[in-house]
């Protein structure tokens, strides 16, 4: 019996589990990999404390942090598949055909990102394919780029882009944008920016590196190609709750819905922090920021409530 469980091995999963060993909680930690999304980002310069980093890098440093410490177990390789509710807290199992049972649960499971699943995209990924403006904007100072995705998440990934990119498309399968009025208005205005609407992507070409986009355009049926650099996929994003959706709240969008001010979930003894939640804002700071409030939280309830060793 654990005091506590962390599913996930991105930055909120390992601040949450550097902490738990610091505040000498009996801990176990569950992922399939470490780092989250920022894996696959090239140089990641907003990583608070750190001029520059590689996604790799920084996946290596979080890994290497969290072994460090004492008083904390390491499930790698693996993932939680069936969560359930148990007379002294909660049963976990996971594909490794492992079951495990916590008085106590945070959620730093993460997101995944939509991909357009069309031919050269995962073969480009980290190669020019990216998904993370805010991310990797600076890599492609100078470049023609895309950005693909007509919502929010697309025009925000424009104005991430306007500092560094020569030319950028804003290529939009439906015939209107749905994003914001006034980031409308701003990237409109902006003569580095070309709008393409009724386009539906088809293929991402490249050699070693992106070298186009090949599009379908909806209205005349001909398909058509751009040269570029860079595409930007910004279709949306997945969170990872569907192994807990029995247990908690989640929204309309799959996302756990959390009590801000200390991270908490609909249901007592699960906390859930980063991209798996309804946070309003998807960083790798804040996330790390999170998982530090939910410890403490669950610190305080341990202490209200101690558990039998």
């Amino acid at each position: 019996m654990y005091d506590l469980i962390i599913i996930g091995g991105g930055p909120g999963g390992v601040a949450a589990g550097v902490y738990a060993a610091r505040k000498k909680i009996k801990t176990a930690i569950i992922t399939e990999s470490f780092g989250g999304q920022s894996l696959t980002s090239a140089d990641i310069q907003n990583w608070i404390g750190t001029k520059s980093i590689s996604g790799f890098d920084l996946a290596k440093s979080l890994e290497e942090h969290l072994k460090s410490q004492k008083d904390i177990e390491i499930f790698e390789g693996d993932r939680v598949v069936e969560i359930s509710k148990s007379e002294s807290g909660f049963t976990l199992k996971t594909q490794n055909e492992k079951v495990l049972e916590t008085k106590y649960l945070i959620l730093a499971s993460g997101s995944h990102r939509k991909k357009l699943d069309v031919p050269g995209e995962a073969e480009n990924d980290g190669r020019g394919v990216a998904y993370c403006s805010i991310c990797d904007a600076p890599l492609f100072n100078e470049k023609v780029v895309a950005v693909v995705g007509g919502g929010n998440a697309g025009l925000e990934a424009v104005v991430d882009l306007l500092p560094y990119a020569s030319k950028i498309y804003l290529i939009v399968r439906r015939e209107f944008l749905k994003g914001d009025p006034v980031t409308q208005e701003k990237i409109k205005q902006n003569p580095k920016v070309e709008i393409i609407m009724s386009a539906e992507t088809k293929e991402i070409l490249g050699d070693q590196f992106v070298t186009g986009l090949k599009y379908l355009d909806k209205i005349t049926g001909t398909e058509k190609t751009l040269d570029l650099q860079g595409v930007f996929v910004e279709v949306g994003v997945v969170p990872n709750s569907d192994f807990v959706k029995n247990l908690v709240e989640l929204n309309e969008r799959g996302e756990v819905v959390v009590n801000p001010k200390n991270q908490q979930t609909s249901c007592p003894g699960i906390w859930a922090v980063g991209d798996v939640s309804d946070a309003l804002y998807k960083q790798n700071n804040i996330s790390a920021g999170e998982a530090v409030v939910a410890v403490l939280n669950v610190y305080e309830a341990i202490n209200r409530h101690p558990l039998t060793k």
